[in-house]
């Protein structure tokens, strides 16, 4: 099957379980719902990803979250998820991620370390004179396209970083993704084109710390065009809008 969009009973289905989650709920109104409206649709949409990304998908391709919450370590017992998650990492920790839920559909590229060593890692990047301070623009200019900068970060401050160090909202991430909402409304239940922002490498290498973005070559090599050059940079390099026609 060819992914044609998500169906308005898809939103609808995440806002009825907010009101109602429950077992018996599921069993009755909302797993009909699910598997037919949402499910089936998330799964033709990332056979249709994971061929779009070819080699990086790897044997996996584009995995698919279940709707059953693990609530072993929570306070929230509820057992469903209000959202439809799919993703793609294309590194350990680094890839992207697509969900559906009451709102539309969220989609991002997204940093999201576990281990607290990884943390330390991206923490000393963003420390860096020169690439802390590269990719603090990026995050403005992403934030100047309307990307949202989200991800799981600390309240206050991380220890021993000074309350006016110039990146501090940056470092308060344990993880980190830079993501656009769309819908809810008719660009929803609709196939459309995907987009990305790679950087073009220009016939160099890439700091791998500014590489999360991808590289034009890959884009190209999962069916991507070059639309336009941007003024955004990553490592000192322009990155380009491209675009790959999902209908």
């Amino acid at each position: 099957m060819t992914f044609s969009g998500f169906p308005p009973s898809a939103p609808r289905l995440y806002a009825d379980l907010a009101a109602d989650n429950t077992r018996e709920a599921w069993r009755l109104r909302h797993r009909e719902v699910y598997e037919r409206d949402v499910r089936a649709p998330m799964d033709e949409l990332a056979a249709e990803l994971g061929d779009a990304f070819g080699e990086f998908a790897g044997a996996d391709g584009v995995r698919v979250l279940g709707p059953v919450r693990d609530t072993r370590m929570s306070h929230d017992k509820s057992p469903y998820k209000t959202y439809q998650g799919a993703y793609l990492d294309v590194l350990p920790c680094l890839g992207f991620w697509v969900q559906l839920d009451e709102h539309g559909l969220y989609a991002s590229g997204r940093y999201y370390p576990y281990a607290g060593d990884q943390v330390t890692r991206y923490r000393a990047a963003v420390e860096d004179e020169e690439g802390g301070a590269a990719l603090a623009v990026i995050v403005r200019r992403l934030e100047d396209q309307g990307f949202a900068i989200g991800g799981d970060r600390l309240k206050s401050r991380p220890r021993g970083v000074a309350a006016d160090h110039p990146r501090l909202g940056l470092l308060r991430h344990r993880k980190i993704d830079a993501g656009r909402r769309y819908g809810p409304g008719p660009e929803v239940h609709t196939a459309r084109a995907g987009e990305g922002y790679p950087v073009d490498p220009e016939g160099g290498r890439v700091n791998p710390t500014l590489a999360y973005v991808g590289t034009m070559e890959m884009f190209e090599r999962a069916g991507f065009r070059r639309m336009k050059m941007t003024e955004a940079k990553s490592d000192k390099r322009h990155r380009w809008v491209m675009r790959r026609d999902l209908t």
